[in-house]
């Protein structure tokens, strides 16, 4: 929860930063908190400084990777609750 709730945070107390960062669309962002948050978070707060460029990525792909790492966790965790691995473990 806490990537989405900072996102929201700032993007309520600083709109003009999710402005600046996404060119003024709504559309992205939403997406971005929706699906990835941490890479979300790390852009605008990257492109804060003055846009995003050399290796400010690095940091952008390291919340890309948070996310990822983070669904994959979710879906290992859960694996039991699918009937085809839910019968392999008990067996």
């Amino acid at each position: 929860m806490f990537p989405r709730v900072a996102v929201l945070l700032i993007w309520l107390a600083r709109p003009t930063m999710f402005s600046a960062a996404f060119g003024g669309s709504w559309f992205w962002p939403l997406l971005g908190v929706l699906f990835l948050p941490f890479t979300t978070l790390m852009y605008v707060l990257i492109w804060s400084g003055g846009g995003v460029a050399g290796w400010d990525w690095l940091w952008v792909s390291m919340g890309a990777l948070l996310d990822l790492t983070h669904y994959a966790g979710s879906l290992y965790g859960g694996r039991d609750r699918l009937p085809v691995y839910a019968s392999r473990i008990t067996q």
